[in-house]
């Protein structure tokens, strides 16, 4: 059954990583240096449990690099290549522990939820993508607050769980995936969400990167092509992101990130303020205008 998750995995990475070199060579998008730089530190610290979404959203909101419209779909193109990488690490160390069904399923769910949330992107309007945002980078400085202060679910020694909180999972596995295109990143909510049903913490990890292995390579081959992407930032981010995964996985493996955590707080806080009144301004822009909502 593993290989039955590593196969398609492998393959599908190959695919979209052809995929992407072909657009950035044909769109002529040289990668950004400060996105390999920021690809590299973001992802080096995601395979140790930080999370990359919610700080390189904040990079790009407060560094201006690409437009709020574009940094969910910019964002998960880029990151997409080392998730996979990550992916087929963790499911070769731990996959073999979890339950093949609940790992199957949760991978499927959210490749299917990434293909049914990739196209939703480019027809919401910008004010509601901005707000989605803004409220993702609030959840996840909120997560980032209870995992240094020790209140995040310990989670148990299961393998497996029952039917029904399985299907509960495989669910909400959807869902995330619609979320993913929005930049509201599946491993921290997965974490939580099957450790309160009493899964050991180590073996949520094959699950959450399995499954944004696949739904990236999915929603990201979509962005791509619908051109609602910076391509410049995001080969940068995979340029960057790909050897710092090998280099956390295999070298440095753990540190202590608790004073990062502390860091990367306020900065996704200040993004999200930033993102916040970005909204707003253009929820009034709209009411005044309603040529505008037409418009976008």
């Amino acid at each position: 059954m593993l290989a039955a998750l590593l196969v398609p995995i492998i393959i599908a990475s190959l695919f979209y990583c052809g995929i992407l070199i072909r657009a950035a060579i044909q769109r002529g998008a040289v990668p950004d240096i400060e996105a390999v730089a920021l690809g590299a530190i973001t992802n080096f610290f995601d395979t140790l449990g930080i999370g990359s979404f919610a700080p390189t959203t904040a990079w790009l909101k407060f560094r201006g690099m690409v437009a709020d419209r574009l940094i969910p779909c910019t964002m998960i193109v880029g990151h997409t290549p080392p998730a996979m990488l990550q992916g087929i690490i963790f499911l070769i160390l731990l996959g073999v522990f979890v339950d093949p069904v609940l790992l199957v399923g949760c991978v499927i769910a959210l490749l299917i939820g990434g293909l049914v949330g990739a196209p939703l992107v480019a027809v919401v309007r910008t004010w509601i993508i901005q707000l989605v945002v803004a409220l993702a980078l609030v959840i996840a400085a909120v997560l980032y607050v209870m995992a240094n202060l020790d209140l995040m679910p310990g989670g148990g020694t299961a393998t497996s769980l029952p039917l029904s909180l399985m299907i509960v999972a495989i669910l909400a596995n959807f869902a995330f995936g619609v979320l993913l295109n929005f930049g509201i990143g599946n491993y921290a909510p997965t974490l939580v969400m099957l450790s309160l049903m009493g899964m050991d913490p180590r073996l949520c990890f094959p699950i959450m990167a399995g499954g944004a292995a696949l739904a990236g390579a999915a929603a990201s081959s979509r962005h791509v092509f619908i051109g609602e992407v910076d391509l410049r930032i995001a080969t940068g981010i995979a340029l960057g992101g790909i050897p710092a995964v090998l280099v956390a996985a295999f070298i440095v493996q753990s540190m202590p990130v608790e004073m990062l955590r502390w860091l990367v707080i306020i900065v996704v806080l200040y993004a999200a303020a930033v993102m916040l009144k970005s909204a707003a301004a253009g929820r009034r822009n709209e009411r005044s205008d309603p040529a505008l909502a037409a418009a976008e």
